[in-house]
Parts: structure tokens; sequence; C-alpha cells
């Protein structure tokens, strides 16, 4: 990081510096120390645009933070200490509702600068505590027509018989054919108010971003050859079918629907622009058949997650592989680790592109 050019971190309408610091691994043992680290490394230091709403009470103030109970534990820390440490720091009254409740945070004080100094350092740590939790749902583009899985389950079957001893290749790291699927980003979206608003988001997304985008009318991809994401070809985790459009449209719309959802703080963005790819092996299939993966979690020290396999014979023999066309027609919200009816995964909510 760029001392002189700090990182801007945006919650909601508020912005903030945050300043350097020494990244480290944070277990649920730790979680003490992180939130100590989290309120002291960013300034409370307010967009001047932004007006927190703080309400003037009898004896002091009053303001009120929305979060799912899920993210509770980030302000309390271990054994109330963070939460503690926030009041005694910003002379204020925290008042978080009960273990398994839902409700607001409610911050009261007789200075509305420390309520307000309150509010924002428990934003971070909420914001901060996002990024910890593992993914609950993710917007996808299906790629699960007859025509390319008939492609998936016939490369499928090839690979598992000309490449018969290559190094951990098996069936058990073979995408389900009914669940093919570009990734545009992981949510973590905690309750039903927040699957509602990511809904409504993405709809809002089609009629202000999307439609002059597909205004040359429908968009047609090709799926064709495979690539790994790592730089050795014998020692592969991630192999994926290469995704064909010479209108650069999808890339657009995937980038687009990145900007608006990652500003609400219902998605990180991990890259500047969406990689798109249909993974069709992953070595953490062999835990997780479901067909997703965990994103954005820590490895535990000295522990191997996953065992690579070797692809070299593998893309000699069908790096140029066809799995068909396809008309990019819907974008979904998609549920982590539930099946829907048809055998994609369970949709919270979705769009049509034509």
């Amino acid at each position: 990081m760029d001392i002189l050019r700090p990182e801007i971190i945006k919650i909601g309408k508020r912005c903030y510096r945050k300043n350097p610091v020494l990244h480290t691994d944070v277990n649920a043992a730790e979680e003490e120390d992180f939130t100590e680290r989290i309120i002291s490394d960013y300034n409370d230091e307010i967009c001047a645009l932004d007006q927190p709403n703080v309400e003037e009470t009898s004896d002091g103030f009053r303001t009120l933070v929305k979060a799912p109970s899920t993210l509770f534990k980030f302000v309390i820390g271990r054994q109330g200490e963070s939460k503690k440490r926030l009041e005694t720091e910003t002379r204020t009254k925290i008042k978080i509702p009960k273990q398994g409740q839902e409700g607001d945070i409610v911050i009261q004080g007789h200075e509305r600068m420390g309520v307000i100094s309150a509010k924002t350092r428990i934003e971070v740590l909420l914001d901060s505590g996002r990024q910890k939790t593992a993914f609950t749902h993710f917007v996808s583009v299906p790629f699960n027509t007859a025509e390319i899985m008939n492609a998936f389950t016939d490369f499928k079957n090839d690979v598992l018989r000309d490449c018969d001893g290559e190094r951990g290749v098996d069936a058990s790291i073979f995408q389900n054919a009914s669940k093919l699927h570009l990734t545009i980003g992981c949510l973590v979206l905690l309750n039903e108010e927040e699957v509602q608003r990511a809904t409504d988001m993405l709809q809002s997304s089609l009629e202000e971003v999307l439609r002059p985008i597909l205004k040359d009318g429908p968009l047609h991809i090709q799926l064709k050859g495979l690539e790994y994401m790592n730089d050795d070809p014998s020692e592969v985790d991630v192999l994926y079918a290469k995704i064909l459009d010479n209108t650069d449209r999808l890339q657009s719309i995937a980038d687009r629907l990145v900007d608006r959802l990652s500003t609400s703080g219902l998605m990180q963005r991990d890259y500047e622009r969406v990689k798109l790819h249909v993974t069709v092996m992953n070595t953490l299939f062999r835990k997780d058949p479901t067909g997703t993966t965990e994103a954005r979690q820590p490895q535990e020290k000295g522990r191997k997650e996953r065992e690579s396999f070797s692809a070299v014979q593998l893309l000699k023999k069908f790096g140029d592989y066809k799995f068909g066309s396809h008309t990019v027609d819907t974008v979904h919200i998609s549920q982590r680790h539930r099946t829907g009816p048809q055998g994609y995964y369970a949709c919270a909510g979705s769009i049509r592109l034509t």
C-alpha cells in the first residue's frame, strides 16, 4: 500500500482512509486482537457530504446501526472486550440484541461526535467481519443448456478414458453438468432483508446499466478451449472452459454488476475485471461435491487444502475442446449449497437479458 495514497473504503455513503497494517491470518481465538486492530487502523473521517442520522434526545444523542445478528460478534469481541473498549473510547453506551435475536445496534451518548465515532467504528468492524464470513450466495450465469451439458458429459467420459492413470484425475473433480456456470461475484447475504436488497439491486442494474449494453440484440457466445489457473500444467487445481465473446459485451455486463453490488457492501471486489470462465474441473470438488468452492477463507497453517492433478496429457488431447454455443439470457443470484428443481443452484433472484 502507498502510504501517501491510502486505500479509500466506502461503507454506505461514507468513506474512510485505511491505514497500512501488517496483514496476518485471523481465527476465532484471535477475534479480540482482530477487532482491536480494526478499531485503531481506521480514521474516523467522514465524507463532507455525509451527515449521519443522529437523533437528539432528552439526555444526549442516539443513532442506530442496521446489521444481521451473525455479525454482532465482531462488534462484541471476545468476552465483550471490543464493545467495552468502544464504549470507553467514544464515551457512549452500545446496546446489541441478545444472541440469536435480530435487531438494530443502538448507540447512545452525551456528545454527538462520540456517537458518530462509535457508529463509524462499528460499521468498519461489521464490514471487516463480513469480508471474513464465508459467502452464502453468488451472482451467476447458467451454462447448463442441453447442448453444453451433453458436450461436457462427453468431455468427462473422454478424459476419464484417455487420461486414465494421470495423477489426480478422477470423476470426483469434475463439475456437475447441471451446475455449469460463470461466477460473476460472491455475496454474503445473512438475512432475508439482505437477499431482497441484492435482488432489488440486480433488477435496478438491468434497467439502469445493462439495457444500453444489450441494445444490439441477443448475446451469443462460444464455450471453447481449456485453460488452468496456475502456471504449471502438472500441478493444476482448477481447469476451466474459455468463454469467447467477440463483442466483449458479457465482460461489460459482469464488470458493471460487480461495480453496483460491491458499492452496496454485499459483494467484495477482488479484481479489477471479472475473469470470464466456466469451471469444469476443480480439486476442491473432492470435498465439496455441490459445485461451489470456499472463498476468502484463510488456510490453516501446515494444512494442505487440496490435491492437485496433472493436466499435461489432458491439455494436449482436449485443449481446443468445443463445448458449444450459448445465448446468455439470464443472470441469477444463486444460493450456495442448495439445489433447485432443475438441478441448478437454488435461485434467490434473477433477471432476464432477452
